[in-house]
């Protein structure tokens, strides 16, 4: 597969997966777009191992491939994704231990254990969210790993507090604690973390700051989760599509 049609395949593996941040990647520079969708549809790729069998070795199988892909960047893979990732690792000089950190909050999955507190459930957004958005400011040149932590934090929580409802509908037990007022202090906290990011944002370079626009969502959910708790296990937190196309526009032109 030539290095087009391997973009063109992450593009539409994203675009599928994840729509929030394949409308993001979009609404970045043309010439940016590749190195984001490298990153989101691995990411997506290694977010899935757990879920698609409900074997556990297999899922350990699929982990252990990408760990490979990482650790071995210069091994030729017969792989859509793998490849440009392999590229991409090997031409930005992406730190294996960023993926490593993504991986094995993965691979914690795979117990479908609840988390222990809210330090535990912070930590793996950190560990997923925040390792990506730290992958992909590095592949524009810039190290912000501590700023990154918070942009990505954020924004997981965001994303996770969508996925509460599919996940209590599953079995699962998504969140340390269930109670409307925990919920809410839960997203200003997350509030308070973006605060944080925005403020450091300023010193980030501008060629740098469209891996940023993947979290042009963040502000607005955990401020609905904060006011109204309540959306997060109804299923009714969110945005009309009109609402969040605006929201990205506004995002793509004076930053998340």
């Amino acid at each position: 597969m030539n290095a087009d049609r391997a973009i063109t395949a992450c593009a539409e593996l994203v675009q599928r997966g994840d729509l929030d941040r394949f409308l993001a990647t979009m609404a970045a520079p043309p010439p940016v777009r590749p190195a984001l969708f490298t990153l989101y549809a691995a990411n997506l790729e290694i977010a899935r191992a757990p879920w698609v069998t409900s074997e556990p070795m297999i899922a350990q199988m699929r982990l252990q491939f990408w760990r490979d892909v990482i650790a071995n960047p210069a091994s030729p893979r017969a792989h859509d994704i793998a490849a440009p990732l392999a590229l991409l690792i090997t031409e930005k000089a992406l730190p294996q231990e960023a993926f490593e950190r993504l991986i094995a909050a993965r691979e914690a999955d795979l117990a479908r254990a609840p988390f222990a507190d809210e330090a535990a459930l912070w930590a793996y957004l950190e560990d997923t969210a925040g390792s990506l958005m730290a992958l992909a400011l590095r592949a524009f040149g810039t190290c912000a790993d501590e700023m990154a932590s918070d942009w990505g934090a954020a924004q997981g929580l965001a994303n996770y507090l969508l996925a509460v409802p599919a996940l209590l509908a599953a079995g699962r037990q998504p969140l340390p604690d269930t109670r409307p007022e925990t919920i809410a202090a839960l997203a200003q906290t997350g509030l308070s973390r973006l605060a944080k990011a925005r403020a450091s944002t300023k010193s980030l370079p501008r060629a740098a700051r469209p891996a940023l626009l993947a979290a042009w969502r963040a502000g607005p959910l955990l401020r609905q989760a904060a006011r109204y708790p309540d959306r997060v296990t109804q299923g009714t937190l969110g945005q009309s599509e009109f609402t969040r196309r605006l929201t990205l526009i506004r995002a793509s032109l004076t930053g998340p």
